[in-house]
């Protein structure tokens, strides 16, 4: 069989005159959509996920973070500052993840709801009784319904053709040059930020208390 010919390679503009009208443009649109997304984010959800997490707190139970990809880390960094407001938390994937239990807090991330690694790891925390708390785009997805809580985050206008992340990663299935998950992604990540400082206020924390916990030893 012959070999497919290759694919032209794209013009790449090194010129230094450029103004970056693409990458302003792109920055404009996103902070733009996250703005208009503020306003679309239901105060019944918001007011769910600040109980659960408000009852987590007052019970001393534990939460698991979790995501894939580009979601993942959103996870991580929305576990980091958990740990800084007193939380006993982990993220799924780490080496030292204790078991979850009955009362616990499962905080699940996925833009199209559907990605298996996610859904399977809901069902299995859903088996020992812990709450889920999910933020994804499709209410209507499966990762939504195993939910106790969920939060519709905009973002994401269409279902990847392959719904699981590491399917699509090992078959180089790759998004648009405007990626479908990225406004998902960032507006989650500002969200989540914004229910840290909810939670610092609700909480009596302040930035000082948060600094107490933050990391002493980092490379």
């Amino acid at each position: 069989m012959d070999n497919p010919s290759p694919r032209p390679r794209t013009q790449v503009d090194l010129s230094s005159k450029s103004n970056y009208e693409t990458f302003r443009r792109s920055m404009i649109n996103i902070a733009r959509f996250i703005l208009e997304a503020s306003e679309k984010i239901s105060s019944e959800e918001i007011s769910r996920a600040i109980s659960l997490l408000l009852d987590v707190y007052r019970q001393k139970k534990k939460i698991l973070v979790m995501g894939a990809g580009r979601s993942g880390l959103v996870g991580r960094a929305f576990a980091m500052r958990l740990l800084h407001l007193g939380y006993q938390v982990n993220v799924l994937g780490d080496t030292i993840v204790p078991p979850i239990s009955k009362g616990d807090l499962v905080i699940a991330i996925s833009g199209s709801g559907r990605t298996k690694l996610i859904v399977t790891a809901a069902e299995a925390a859903k088996t020992v009784g812990a709450l889920i708390l999910g933020i994804t785009s499709f209410p209507d997805s499966p990762l939504a319904q195993l939910c106790d809580a969920v939060i519709v985050v905009p973002g994401r206008t269409k279902v990847a053709r392959e719904e699981d992340y590491f399917m699509r990663q090992i078959l180089g299935i790759h998004e648009p040059l405007a990626p479908l998950g990225t406004l998902f992604e960032d507006t989650a990540m500002v969200f989540l930020d914004g229910l840290v400082v909810e939670l610092m206020e609700r909480l009596g924390i302040s930035e000082e208390d948060l600094e107490k916990r933050h990391a002493n030893i980092e490379i």
